[in-house]
């Protein structure tokens, strides 16, 4: 076998060694000539005799005090599969779970849970996506910053589109302004904003306008209609549509949602009727994630501090009961004080700020 000073003797040799110096042992011959024979020392044989079954360390005595039980872990899987839940996510459920009263576990919790289940795959229509934080405009409240964009809707009719117009306020993700047509231009774009100023109640010089570099959105007539009500137009830089993500993100979530049409559209009315469902449960009931889990409408009237607020109570008071579960603060529930869109770096452009 050679010497075992100096190198590495796997486990199986370790025993076939063991078991020599055994046999010998058993024919009359002293422990320390065979080891001497194989060149190994008695106390190597004594050490790998005692452990040839192998990894013989005890490891820890008890569990750890923070250890769920498996009365808790059925407790949450009972949730994250039942009808209501089933369809979202952990970063989801745990804040619609906070907002009933009701603590059960970290979202880290959750996730863990559910990869030891074979149950972590993506709970919805959409694959992750990695999202960056925009630059350049600053919004500190509501009706300080707006995005637009339009996107195509399929109808019956091989080769048609209809046109679905979408006016977000990037600070609340609210929802401000919507149509549906069966062309892209200008003018729709332009009576579709002066609607929105008269709902929303702006003043001249308080509200950009961001957008890509589209025709609708450049044209003569949009503009026009900018300058007339003192809202500060803003646009993409050119080939970069990453310039625009508020706008992008809003129609991914339009088109991927659970209520999204199989069907093509079989008119502009069946379009619009089905935005109109769309916008509702999107400003009133959709938990957006970009605004810590509250939904736009709540944020846009101001109303997400008190979300917030229960939300770090639940925790405080859940954190006082099983203190040991956490090692460190709870969960962060404050306000989203600022939003950014397509901020460049310092050296290049300072941004415009629009404060409240």
């Amino acid at each position: 076998m050679g010497g075992a000073k100096g190198r590495r003797i796997r486990l199986e040799d370790r025993t076939e060694t063991v078991a020599l110096i055994q046999e010998a042992q058993q024919s009359g011959c002293r422990v320390r000539a065979a080891c001497d024979k194989l060149a190994i020392s008695k106390r190597t044989f004594e050490r790998w005799n005692k452990c040839r079954s192998g990894d013989q360390r005890r490891g820890p005595l008890s569990e750890p005090a923070n250890k769920m039980s498996s009365v808790e872990r059925k407790s949450i899987l009972d949730v994250v599969n039942s009808t209501e839940h089933q369809d979202k996510s952990p970063s989801q459920i745990v804040p619609l779970l906070a907002d009933k009263g009701l603590y059960l576990a970290s979202e880290s919790s959750f996730y863990r849970i559910l990869k030891a289940e074979g149950l972590s795959k993506h709970r919805g229509r959409s694959k992750p996506a990695t999202r960056h934080r925009p630059k350049a405009l600053t919004a500190s409240g509501p009706n300080q910053i707006y995005s637009w964009d339009i996107t195509y809707l399929k109808s019956s009719v091989a080769g048609m589109f209809f046109y679905l117009y979408f006016f977000m306020d990037i600070y609340s993700r609210k929802i401000v302004g919507y149509a549906v047509h069966d062309e892209q231009s200008s003018e729709h774009g332009s009576d579709l904003i002066r609607d929105i100023c008269k709902t929303e109640g702006v003043c001249k010089d308080q509200v950009v306008l961001h957008s890509d570099n589209g025709g609708p959105m450049k044209g003569a007539t949009m503009l026009a209609t900018l300058q007339k009500l003192g809202i500060l137009p803003s646009f993409s830089r050119p080939r970069v549509s990453d310039d625009n993500p508020y706008s992008e993100a809003l129609f991914k979530t339009t088109k991927y949602c659970p209520q999204y049409p199989s069907k093509p559209f079989e008119s502009i009315a069946g379009a619009m009727a089905w935005v109109q469902i769309f916008v509702n449960w999107y400003n009133e009931e959709h938990l957006h994630s970009g605004i810590k889990f509250v939904t736009p409408a709540s944020r846009h009237r101001g109303e997400d501090g008190e979300i917030l607020a229960k939300r770090k109570l639940v925790y405080k008071f859940a954190k006082q009961l099983r203190p040991e579960r956490w090692s460190g603060s709870t969960r962060n529930w404050e306000e989203i004080d600022e939003v950014k869109l397509n901020h460049l770096p310092t050296e290049r452009s300072e941004g415009i700020r629009i404060m409240a």
